[in-house]
């Protein structure tokens, strides 16, 4: 199942990408996409319906997959050719930071350089979507309290997360650094999460190329690692690091994102993103 929300901000409808192309309304069964919706028994009342005899619906501006995410969760240099392109040791566990809730935005919202800004980044992340309870759980179980996956740019201010006093999360949760979607794709529709390609241009140049399968850390492991820090609830989201090729490591002079670039990117199974990119505006942020 592929599952999205789309709508006027503050008026989003469920929906689903049906096999024909068409997107059909799932307001008649249930009000939203929420946390509840995610779970095994909530999940598998969706895979019963006959998307058939759902209504057709134009597809309108869309928002984030799905509503009510406690937590956003990132992994940082979890893919070696990209260590090493930022300079920085491979890592013998999981590098982990937050981004904050208020930077996830549906996938072709603008980006929003902050005040200030001088050296914005991308990242075409593979997102990892919770859907039952996960406390200590085991690496052969945690693929279980997965729902689904999605596309994510982990848009990264690299002066604010690495210049500005040690930690990361400043430079990762500004409003509308975590574009996501166009789809939460279910767990059994994506398959092998270790074997997605992932690109990424800006202004129609290819700048990231990569797949999954080059993880060093793979999506059970991640899952069950965190799972020993913190109960991850269903509704939140882990962005799982990115391949090489980002503007910080561009040689021989990095590259970062000013007003007006275009940042197109995708993932295999889980679809693409476009976004444009704008100085600071609050009206782009809000609206």
């Amino acid at each position: 199942m592929k599952l999205l929300r789309h709508g006027p901000k503050g008026q989003e409808k469920p929906a689903l990408l049906h096999t024909d192309g068409t997107v059909r309304d799932l307001s008649p069964a249930l009000p939203d996409i929420v946390p509840g919706t995610l779970s095994q028994p909530g999940m598998a009342a969706l895979r019963s319906l006959d998307a058939s005899t759902l209504p057709i619906v134009p597809q309108g501006r869309l928002a984030v997959p799905w509503t009510g995410m406690r937590k956003f969760i990132a992994i940082g240099l979890n893919y070696a050719d990209h260590a090493a392109e930022a300079n920085m040791p491979i890592p013998k566990e999981p590098i982990v930071f937050t981004k904050t809730v208020d930077s996830a935005v549906g996938c072709n919202h603008p980006v929003v350089l902050p005040q200030g800004s001088v050296k914005s980044d991308w990242e075409v992340e593979l997102g990892v979507v919770i859907g039952t309870r996960a406390r200590y759980v085991s690496e052969a179980d945690a693929l279980n309290h997965v729902a689904g996956y999605c596309t994510i740019n982990d848009v990264s201010e690299r002066e604010y997360q690495l210049e500005r006093g040690g930690t990361w999360d400043k430079g990762k949760g500004c409003d509308t650094f975590g574009p996501i979607g166009p789809w939460l794709v279910s767990a059994d529709e994506v398959g092998d999460p270790q074997d997605l390609s992932m690109w990424l241009d800006v202004n129609g140049e290819r700048q990231q190329t990569g797949n999954t399968r080059t993880m060093i850390f793979t999506v059970a492991q991640l899952v069950s690692y965190l799972s020993h820090f913190m109960t991850l609830e269903p509704g939140d989201l882990i962005t799982t690091g990115t391949p090489p090729g980002v503007g910080m490591g561009k040689k021989p002079q990095p590259q970062f994102l000013k007003p007006g670039d275009v940042i197109t990117l995708g993932i295999e199974r889980l679809g693409e993103q476009k976004q444009t990119v704008f100085a600071w505006d609050p009206e782009l942020i809000d609206g």
